[in-house]
């Protein structure tokens, strides 16, 4: 028998949104990310509430060229550039607003001993510049290496809500997997919609990954503990070798101190683990003064994780450094 639940959360969070596109938030210019190009896509132009997420947004950035496409799908915004690296450094410099439909997916991977789980994407690709990145290395990312924004946030929670009430239990849905979850969240505003939707659900709940210290919009809303809070380190020899253009690891864990203090779950993935020279006493190290400034609820390791375009582009880096 299917339980049906007689909450409905979205019905709420619907009216959310729609004032979130016009409830006076003003976007913000978003650390390590200027972009050149603005590309209004298909799907920005659509109801007017996303034109006017869509101008608050270039607002943001004045001196950003802007583009109207909007006949063309976010994933069809080509790149200029010859070589791939070329795109790729291209497209860092390139926002694009657009709509995504295939917003929800399931991640069913074989080969590795990452657990499949649910996971959602307001956003796509990410502003950083992480040398190991498996993200280059994915089919839509090697054609239109673009940092994406999707407009229909609400579309996306609707779908997390009809997904968790078939579930019926408890169910984490992942925001970091194709993205950075919190790098633009200045720019959106959205951690203030989707934080309190997961608070209000009676199954789903969320877990954010980045490197982001943009966490303004988090620190005074009610998450009922519903929203777990996770951030990607590595030591600080290894952040400056190979994570260029990230916010530095010193304002990482302050801001995880922040966040933990306003009662988020805080969890540290420690991902990709780097073999440089005494690298076991280099991340014991790292780990142990971690642990003494924040008491986390989970610690992750793992190696590099890429696909081969990615590990293209790692190469073209490293000899270039």
């Amino acid at each position: 028998m299917v339980q049906i639940s007689m909450f409905d959360p979205f019905t709420e969070s619907a009216m959310t949104v729609c004032r979130s596109f016009s409830d006076g938030y003003q976007s913000r210019r978003v650390p390590f990310f200027n972009p050149q190009t603005i590309v209004l896509a298909q799907g920005s132009n659509s109801t007017p509430s996303r034109i006017q997420f869509a101008s608050r947004i270039c607002n943001a950035y004045p001196e950003s060229t802007i583009i109207e496409a909007f006949d063309a799908p976010h994933s069809k915004v080509a790149i200029a550039g010859r070589r791939l690296i070329d795109r790729h450094y291209a497209g860092k410099k390139t926002l694009v607003l657009g709509e995504l439909r295939d917003s929800v997916r399931l991640s069913q991977e074989t080969g590795n001993s990452c657990p499949n789980y649910w996971h959602f994407s307001p956003y796509g690709f990410c502003p950083y510049d992480c040398q190991y990145c498996y993200l280059a290395g994915t089919i839509g990312v090697k054609f239109s290496p673009s940092v994406k924004v999707f407009v229909n946030i609400d579309d996306i929670l609707e779908k997390v809500n009809c997904i968790a009430n078939k579930i019926v239990r408890p169910t984490a849905f992942y925001l970091g997997k194709l993205q950075d979850g919190l790098a633009l969240d200045p720019l959106t505003g959205f951690c203030r919609i989707m934080v309190p939707f997961f608070a209000e659900h009676p199954y789903a709940r969320l877990t954010v990954l980045t490197k982001s210290i943009s966490i303004e919009n988090l620190l005074s809303i009610n998450h009922n503990n519903h929203t777990i809070l996770s951030w990607s380190l590595n030591p600080e020899c290894i952040c400056k070798e190979y994570e260029p253009n990230t916010p530095p690891l010193k304002n990482r864990i302050e801001a995880m101190q922040k966040c933990a203090a306003a009662g988020y779950p805080i969890r540290a993935m420690i991902m990709p683990i780097i073999p440089i020279d005494h690298w076991q006493e280099v991340y014991e190290q790292f780990i142990t003064e971690l642990l003494k400034k924040i008491n986390l609820q989970r610690i992750t390791l793992g190696g590099i994780c890429s696909y081969k375009t990615a590990q293209s582009l790692m190469n073209r880096n490293v000899l270039a450094l």
